[in-house]
């Protein structure tokens, strides 16, 4: 079997929720890290492309009708490269990677491009159809975030605000709201350091508009925050819970692209590959506790990858809300706090949806090349009550 390695990789900046990239059609958007990683590589041809597996969340508007193949066809890929959409909420982006690296383990594939997209600010409201002939009345139904067209078979508790059951299971474990806004502010100022030493460049690429500047860095990160100004937000799923807006990811506009192939053909390109993916796994609790499911999922794959925790080297748990990220941190003691998000995380850079995943993978592979290797898991929670979590090797 082959080896499923990570050759490159590439995003937009992520957008704030009506900001820079608010004009920006969502599937134009997603077509952009494509074209990014082409330019890259002008001795890749486009047709040795075997598919296009994108993962988005909404699937609601301008990306309906396969994100993947519209995304191949308007970065100008061959009419002969297919394309997929992939939808795992929150780990979407993370399930077009893994789906990959099966295809290249099993030797479907030599050369994938996998990665996700997300347009928050452009999720159109729904209208939908009446249970009644001739209705009188008809209400929309924004499809930005969280639950929408409910079946009323669902047990209530099922179907709580996201916020609020990452809030009900933080507060059952006594993380407080001075540790999730001080987890925040570690988050915006790692993040805003990040971006000032250079960190992410040549994986962030700016994006021009057509209209104004262009967009260079990830617009969400907030340099000038401080613990007092978070204490004084108000609580945002609850009259006086410990969750604000100021401790949870934003929603957010953005799109990521990864190139992944065989030894073979990173070798045939003259790339050295950002990492080797290892493998994953998934796994599921009660919808309401989701916040927990990233530690199953972590243990599930440490254990089959026979791997002790103390082993790995650096962390990537995608920041939903501080309170997720602190329930999942206070089930494994034994993680050292200073390897998990070591230059910030979604609370600061963003989480479009579908796009957050890659992100969080290709960080993983980007920082401990920058610290010579190592081993490193990437994990995130999922809506419904899903965990995900990616081991690489650089």
């Amino acid at each position: 079997m082959s080896r499923p390695l990570i050759l490159d990789a590439a995003r937009t900046p992520f957008g704030r929720y009506r900001g820079g990239l608010s004009g920006v059609r969502v599937d134009d958007l997603a077509a952009l890290p494509i074209v990014e990683l082409l330019r890259r590589h002008p001795g890749l041809d486009p047709a040795s492309i075997d598919d296009v597996l994108l993962g988005n969340t909404n699937g609601a508007g301008e990306e309906n009708r396969n994100i993947g193949r519209m995304a191949a066809l308007l970065a100008g890929l061959p009419t002969s490269v297919p394309g997929v959409a992939i939808n795992r909420l929150c780990a979407s982006g993370g399930e077009a990677i893994v789906q990959a690296a099966r295809a290249l383990a099993l030797g479907d594939a030599s050369l994938l491009v996998a990665g996700g997209v997300e347009g928050m600010t452009r999720a159109p409201f729904v209208v939908p159809r009446s249970d009644r002939p001739f209705a009188d009345r008809l209400e929309s139904v924004s499809t930005a975030l969280g639950w929408r067209l409910v079946n009323p078979r669902m047990k209530p508790e099922w179907t709580v605000p996201l916020g609020r059951a990452a809030e009900d299971v933080a507060v059952e474990l006594g993380i407080t709201r001075e540790q999730m806004d001080l987890f925040a502010l570690r988050s915006h100022r790692r993040a805003s350091a990040a971006w000032d030493a250079g960190v992410h460049d040549g994986f962030a690429f700016p994006v021009q508009l057509r209209d104004g500047a262009p967009v260079r860095r990830d617009e969400s990160v907030r340099p000038e925050t401080s613990a007092d100004k978070l204490g004084k937000l108000k609580s945002a799923f609850s009259e006086s819970g410990p969750v604000t807006a100021g401790n949870s990811s934003p929603l957010n506009d953005g799109a990521a692209a990864v190139l992944m192939g065989s030894e073979e053909v990173a070798s045939s390109l003259g790339i050295t590959p950002l990492g080797e993916f290892l493998g994953s796994a998934v796994t599921a609790e009660d919808p309401q506790r989701f916040t927990l499911a990233p530690v199953s999922a972590i243990r599930k794959l440490l254990a089959r990858l026979k791997i002790e925790s103390t082993q790995v080297d650096l962390w990537e748990i995608n920041e939903a809300f501080a309170a997720m990220a602190l329930s999942v941190l206070h089930h494994l003691p034994e993680v050292e706090r200073e390897k998990v998000n070591v230059h910030g995380g979604a609370i600061a850079y963003g989480h479009p949806l579908g796009a957050s995943f890659p992100r969080v993978i290709v960080d993983v592979c980007r920082h401990l090349r920058a610290r010579g290797g190592g081993l490193g898991v990437a994990a995130a929670c999922v809506g419904v009550g899903q965990g995900m979590a990616i081991a690489v090797r650089v």
